[in-house]
């Protein structure tokens, strides 16, 4: 169901963005009033600025967690116009909410406030078996954020807070199956069409461009035929990697780190009967499975040594049940939660009454306990302390390093040398990254500190640019060629396909729509269409998008319709519709996921127009241009 969506790939990598960061993560959102000042004001929300610093940083730091989360995925996915500009939209909109809860008194009691982190799955985490808060852990953990507990513990507030806001309006919405039927029936309704394709490619063979046509084309289009500035450089890297040489790990400290740790590592081998509770079954029935889990934690409880061949004969876990219900030796986060939390608080030969997960009710018996020795730990314990080390020097040599490459001014030598880093060089650098570019030079951020005026003028090292976590770069540019216009000469294929090209399109324009003015007139005439198709939005049968939504346009009380369709350099297509037919079918569960899908949109519609006119009372402001949809870098048609 609404596929087609996929198809908007660009669209869906800034709506990934939006979405990923939920307004509540363990990391908070950043109070309302303790914006940074630096930089120009590029946002304005109740008399309050967003500075370009705010702006900067909060991208960086939305992105870092990112990273953290889903270490595989490309940063550079999020290093776009686009994704940098929701993240300026988002900030606006936590600030024109966080401006209403303050205004309408929303506050956010201990209690809710203790619910609300009981039920954070990164905090629940850190809770030792006995279910006590590991503080040191925990201070740990927002520190790295530049928290302290008590500031993390109020953007929690004020997330609670501003939630509240739009939660009266989204949790009241209402779409009734007839409203949402009418619209879903209108959005997904089908048509039987008809189609003539009149393809650009087609009519290639009958254009035969002159000279003069590839002169004026040329001239009119110098644009498309530019050959981008470009540089020579050579730059230095400040990373993990680098300050790592040198560094090693004590013994004590590998053994003070076991200690610690060992627990955490642990693994433990467990039997378990299930008793399988269907997620659709009734009250009754969830009863009955409980009841029966219990009769039998009471029949094992008496006779421990029986709890294979129970597991056997009434496990309803085929995986496990012919195996007496042996599950093997497993590690945290093996298991669905409340499986592990009761196994990992049991002492070895224990025997748990019945716990529930998703799966249905569970009876436990912890048959063994296994640790990693210190020898089978230290690689690992190594490398996680090494990094660890790596990561304090790292933060005491960053200013080091940046007062550096300033003091340094025009070459690297001095700063090579005394921090032990290789001096690079690479050649053929843009302003824009190129779809081959890597590593630091696929980095706006240090690109756009490299084509600077002074940097091209005087060929003076950049600042330390972050390129990445814990990853400064500084660069220079050793030799530069300016943008420049490529003779006629060296790109005449170039401009004879693209001549060719806007020439068939025409042709193909101009006989499909003389075909429809004519089969207009005399319908009996139309020949040359297609067989019939059915085509909707769910399934355009391998029709153009722009088709079958000419199709979907066409007026139901005047068919059969014929329509022209602009499919721009791939020519015109003439689509005959002949009759509305309705949408299919489904069954009972897509379409109650449908109707909610639909209530979630009217849900949000209704969130949308209510937030839009808090923007108007909070007099929101968004002081920097909007980028355009898919932004295409300057490059060189060759």
């Amino acid at each position: 169901m609404f596929e087609f969506v996929r198809k908007h790939n660009r669209i869906m990598q800034v709506l990934l963005f939006l979405l990923i960061f939920p307004s509540f993560v363990l990391f908070g959102v950043e109070r309302y009033n303790s914006m940074n000042a630096g930089g120009p004001t590029v946002a304005k929300v109740d008399g309050h600025n967003i500075t370009q610093t705010d702006w900067d940083n909060e991208h960086r730091r939305q992105v870092d967690v990112l990273r953290q989360r889903m270490p595989n995925l490309d940063p550079k996915m999020f290093d776009t116009p686009q994704a940098r500009y929701g993240t300026l939209e988002r900030m606006v909109r936590e600030r024109v909410l966080a401006a209403a809860a303050a205004k309408d008194k929303l506050t956010t009691s201990d209690q809710r406030l203790a619910r609300e982190l009981q039920s954070n799955e990164v905090i629940a985490s850190l809770r030792g078996p006995d279910g006590k808060l590991d503080m040191d852990r925990y201070k740990q953990l927002v520190s790295a954020q530049g928290m302290t507990p008590q500031m993390f513990e109020d953007s929690v507030r004020t997330d609670i807070a501003t939630r509240q806001v739009l939660g009266g309006l989204t949790g009241s919405a209402l779409a009734t199956p007839a409203q949402a039927g009418v619209a879903l029936d209108a959005f997904f309704g089908r048509r039987e069409i008809q189609v003539a394709r009149f393809d650009a490619s087609n009519y290639a063979a009958k254009v035969q461009p002159t000279p003069a046509d590839l002169e004026a084309f040329y001239k009119a289009h110098v644009q498309m035929f530019q050959a981008p500035e470009q540089a020579s450089i050579e730059y230095v890297v400040l990373d993990l990697d680098t300050v790592k040489k040198g560094l090693t790990v004590s013994d004590q400290d590998l053994r003070a780190y076991y200690e610690q740790n060992a627990p955490l590592m642990e693994e433990r081998r467990a039997s378990h009967i299930l008793v399988a509770v269907p997620r659709d079954a009734s009250a009754a029935d969830k009863e009955k499975a409980k009841a029966k889990a219990q009769a039998i934690y009471e029949q094992v409880k008496k006779a421990p040594d029986t709890f294979a061949e129970v597991a056997k004969k009434e496990s309803q876990d085929p995986g496990s049940a012919a195996k007496g219900g042996d599950l093997d030796f497993f590690a945290r986060k093996a298991m669905v939660k409340p499986f592990e939390d009761a196994v990992f608080a049991m002492k070895k030969g224990d025997i748990s009454p019945p716990v529930e997960s998703e799966f249905g009710w569970h009876i436990i018996k912890l048959t063994d306990v296994r640790g990693k020795t210190f020898e089978q730990m230290r690689p690992e314990m190594e490398a996680q302390l090494a990094k660890q080390q790596a990561q304090r020097k790292f933060a005491e040599t960053a200013d080091a390093f940046n007062n550096a490459v300033y003091e340094a001014a025009d070459g690297f030598k001095t700063v090579a040398e005394r921090f032990k880093l290789e001096i690079k060089t690479a050649s053929n650098v843009q302003r824009n990254p190129g779809p081959q570019a890597k590593g630091p030079l696929a980095n706006p951020k240090l690109l756009a500190a490299l084509f600077t005026p002074e940097s091209i003028e005087k060929k003076r090292n950049t600042e330390a640019v972050e390129t990445g976590p814990s990853q400064l770069v500084s660069a220079r540019i050793v030799q530069y060629s300016p943008a420049r216009t490529l003779p006629l000469d060296d790109v005449k294929d170039a401009v004879r396909q693209r001549v060719v090209a806007d020439k068939a399109a025409e042709l193909a324009r101009k006989e499909g729509m003389d075909k429809l003015a004519a089969w207009k007139a005399n319908p009996a005439s139309a020949t040359g269409l297609s067989d019939k198709l059915v085509v909707s939005r769910e399934d355009p049968a391998k029709q153009p998008q722009a088709v079958v939504e000419a199709a979907l346009r066409a007026d139901p009380a005047a068919l059969p319709a014929l329509s022209g369709v602009d499919l721009g350099t791939n020519g015109y297509a003439v689509v005959k519709v002949e009759k509305v037919l309705p949408r299919q079918a489904h069954d009972a569960n897509v379409a109650k996921e449908e109707q909610s899908q639909y209530a979630r949109a009217w849900s949000a519609a209704e969130a949308q127009a209510y937030y839009n006119t808090l923007k108007q009372r909070f007099k929101a402001q968004i002081l920097v241009p909007q980028p355009a949809a898919e932004e295409v870098a300057e490059g060189t048609t060759r």
